[in-house]
């Protein structure tokens, strides 16, 4: 569960406090791309304050309340995805994710999410998985139409990036029950 080998190029490793400084900096250099979609890059302005996430995000690893993985192409570090939240109560896993600009488009991000959605169904017991996009974020929303996921809906007025509200839209995959997990009538 702390890496796994997509392809003979992708791999991703569970985020650690050693890929800070890079992970920093692939952030740094993506921030104005990013920053359309993402709230938080206001909050990480320096290099402690990335420390500061990988370190909370191993505490809730540790917990079994999220997964935070760091995706590597040919291995350079090109974005990050997980489960940011994992409720285990109702067997859900809510889904995130983001690459760096310059591999956005090559499929890399479809692949890490049909392997995260195994390690859902193999390893996690969940029985859904969530994903949320801002409604304008195209290349996003495209990989859970693309993964058989359903649209279940909008937002609106879901998030306020900076100046401006975005609506989400929801996705929804239901994986196959486990056995245990389902109640007999």
């Amino acid at each position: 569960m702390h890496a796994r080998k997509i392809n003979k190029e992708i791999e991703i490793k569970l985020s650690v406090s050693e890929y800070a400084d890079e992970l920093f900096a692939l952030t740094d250099t993506n921030r104005q791309f990013l920053k359309q979609w993402l709230p938080w890059l206001d909050s990480v302005t320096q290099l402690k304050d990335t420390k500061i996430f990988i370190q909370s995000q191993l505490e809730q690893f540790a917990k079994n309340e999220a997964i935070h993985y760091t995706i590597f192409d040919c291995g350079e570090m090109v974005g990050v995805a997980g489960f940011n939240k994992i409720d285990h109560t109702n067997g859900i896993g809510h889904l995130g994710y983001w690459l760096a600009e310059p591999f956005n488009g090559k499929g890399t991000m479809t692949q890490v999410v049909e392997a995260l959605i195994a390690l859902a169904t193999d390893e996690l017991n969940l029985q859904r998985i969530e994903i949320r996009c801002a409604t304008e974020n195209y290349r996003s929303r495209a990989i859970p139409e693309r993964l058989g996921f359903m649209h279940e809906g909008t937002i609106r007025r879901a998030e306020k990036i900076y100046d401006k509200w975005l609506d989400h839209e929801i996705y929804g995959r239901l994986l196959p029950l486990n056995q245990s997990s389902s109640t007999q009538t």
